[in-house]
């Protein structure tokens, strides 16, 4: 078992929204949140920005009679503290899920990774290899963006100092990325809390505001991301895409399954980016149903 650190759930985290023991371990001096639930074939959970752990809340209660299902918080996100100097970069993030992966001891792993879990969960299953046996990739892209004017407005725009200064002072990710990013339903006011909670001073929110403008700044991640992709691509892969997401498009589901020769695709018609949120119910059933057949 990996030494734990000592850290308290706070009290505005509602047991009855998120019913889940929370757990806490040092990663390279980074306090990592994650919750650790049931038994079975284990299901990695990497969220995007500006959300946490907690979005995985309704998957987690489905799966866990069949699964163990493992999501954390990157540094600065959710209920995880970063390290003195952390800068909340991509790579960085990719260090920690990597540290966290061997703390924890994990193998037979499939990684379930959505929007930045994507990028951040396929460069820690390159850097380990054997870990992995199946990947769930949702939403998401792997592969630097420069060039691509979709994403170039977006990195430029959000990650702006303007934006940032929004971002920082006022939540405007959260209060603008999470509503959005629900198209089949409207997140509760309970919801809406438990993310403005997790990232509720200034200092807090400097983690989510890097993130839009390394879209284009990380190139050299992405590009090593892209590079290792041909390691993985005999891994059974489930894509699952909400095709209602004004971020994520056709192209990108499309460039994922070129390059994921063994996937299977499941459009979630009408659903947002966030489609473990918005729609749980059929993502747990794409989950279920592929799992099911690998077994047959």
């Amino acid at each position: 078992m990996p030494d734990t650190t000592k850290s308290i759930r706070p009290a505005w985290v509602d047991d009855d929204l998120f019913p889940f023991e929370s757990r806490f371990v040092d990663v390279d001096g980074n306090t990592v949140h994650y919750v650790d639930e049931g038994s079975g074939p284990t299901l990695l959970l990497l969220h995007g920005n500006p959300t946490w752990s907690f979005l995985w809340r309704e998957v987690i209660s489905a799966l866990r009679d069949d699964f163990r299902c493992i999501a954390l918080d990157y540094p600065g996100f959710g209920l995880s503290t970063a390290k003195a100097g952390y800068r909340y970069l991509p790579e960085e993030h990719a260090d920690v899920v990597t540290g966290f992966i061997d703390a924890l001891g994990l193998g037979g792993v499939t990684l379930v990774g959505q929007d930045w879990g994507g990028p951040i969960g396929l460069a820690a299953a390159q850097r380990r290899p054997g870990v992995f046996d199946r990947l769930v990739l949702v939403n998401t892209w792997a592969w630097p963006v420069n060039g691509i004017l979709h994403f170039e407005a977006f990195s430029r725009i959000a990650g702006g100092l303007p934006m940032r200064f929004l971002v920082r002072q006022f939540n405007v990710l959260v209060n603008a990325f999470v509503p959005t990013g629900h198209r089949r339903r409207t997140p509760t006011a309970a919801e809406m809390t438990h993310y403005r909670r997790a990232l509720d001073t200034a200092e807090r929110r400097h983690a989510c505001a890097v993130l839009p403008g390394r879209i284009l700044a990380s190139r050299a991640f992405f590009a090593d991301v892209e590079a290792g992709l041909a390691s993985l691509a005999d891994l059974p892969t489930l894509i699952v895409w909400g095709d209602a997401d004004i971020a994520f498009r056709a192209q990108e589901r499309e460039r994922l399954e070129e390059a994921f020769p063994k996937h299977e695709t499941v459009i979630v018609e009408g659903a947002g980016t966030y489609v473990e949120s918005d729609a749980p119910e059929e993502f747990v059933a794409a989950i279920r149903n592929w799992t099911a057949q690998a077994r047959n």
